[in-house]
């Protein structure tokens, strides 16, 4: 299968893209604008393989796009491109808006006119919004977002929803519960919890630490994606869940008493506006009608994550510092990487 994968250099995105072209020997060309968390990196295990190719563009950019689409003729595409950290949108929501509304547009309308077979549009449960104890969404349960970043993925999603009603474009949208694993950006959750454990500094935790989350370890997520992929129903949503909620709080704790740290390290900060209280979805669709099934139990998945930090250390170093940005200019900068 050959593949176009956006935001491969993603967390999830090169997650996804190690698991395609290592295990399963699928051609992918990535297309990426290396934004803040895109790291080059993340894909040095794959970047000398004959059917992965990298491409540095932005999603945006509909001319590039037509370009890549024209040149790579690819049988799916699996968009993972969005500017993703809630904090972020708070402070400055211009760029969630365009990347995750407007690049996503750009996508679809390119797709449609190259008459791609298969689209899948990788979204999240924030576009849920906060539920209730014991509720848990399935696809059918109405949009609620709270923050710029879960409004832009929500008009996004209805906007790829739109493009397989209207010109029957075959769509499937995905929304993943909150991921974790090796090579996750350090400002999410818990790779900020594991690296400031690892040195010794203060673990910010977000008002009292109650707000639950369920947490699925990014492999199983990735496998989710290529079941929808290949199983899925056009024009159909699936959720991908980890169906193992719990409070940040505990999640904190955890991560302390795996790296042999004092709960002292905990440092209590003033709630972020808008913070969802609890997400929670059901799987049920997934499962039933491809057979996924979350693999990777929490606690072993954290404690992998963790022995990975550990010896990880310099990864972490470059991107705490911004070096990790100096590997494009090592890698490609001396010879072309577009079309």
């Amino acid at each position: 299968m050959k593949l176009l994968v956006t935001g491969g250099a993603g967390f999830i995105g090169s997650a996804f893209v190690r698991m395609a072209v290592g295990d399963r020997g699928f051609h992918v060309v990535n297309l990426d604008n290396l934004t803040y968390a895109g790291n080059l990196e993340n894909l040095a295990p794959i970047a000398g393989r004959e059917c992965y190719r990298f491409v540095h563009g932005d999603i945006c950019d509909a001319a590039l796009v037509a370009s890549v689409l024209a040149d790579a003729q690819p049988d799916a595409i699996v968009h993972f491109a969005a500017e993703s950290h809630v904090d972020r949108s708070i402070l400055s929501p211009e760029p969630v808006v365009r990347t995750n509304l407007l690049g996503t547009f750009t996508l679809l309308d390119a797709a449609r006119r190259h008459g791609i077979g298969r689209y899948v549009h990788v979204s999240t449960d924030e576009v849920y919004g906060s539920l209730a104890p014991p509720l848990e969404a399935t696809e059918e349960f109405p949009l609620n977002a709270s923050s710029p970043y879960s409004a832009s993925k929500a008009g996004a999603d209805l906007l790829a929803r739109s493009y397989f009603v209207t010109y029957k474009l075959p769509v499937l949208i995905t929304r993943a519960s909150n991921n974790y694993g090796p090579y996750q950006f350090p400002e999410k959750l818990i790779p900020l919890m594991i690296a400031n454990a690892l040195s010794d500094q203060p673990l910010p935790v977000y008002g009292d630490g109650m707000q639950v989350r369920d947490w699925l370890y990014v492999d199983d997520h990735c496998r989710g994606i290529l079941a929808v992929l290949e199983k899925g129903r056009d024009g159909e949503i699936y959720n991908i869940g980890g169906n193992r909620s719990l409070p940040n709080l505990e999640v904190v704790r955890q991560v302390l008493s795996l790296t042999g740290k004092p709960e002292s390290l905990i440092h209590y900060v003033k709630d972020r506006p808008g913070h969802d209280r609890r997400y929670a979805l059901s799987s049920a669709r997934l499962t039933r009608e491809t057979g996924w099934e979350p693999a990777m139990d929490f606690e072993a998945g954290l404690a992998r994550t963790i022995d990975w930090y550990r010896a990880n250390a310099a990864w972490v170093a470059r991107v705490c510092s911004g070096e990790y940005r100096n590997y494009y200019e090592r890698n490609y900068g001396n010879r072309s990487v577009t079309l």
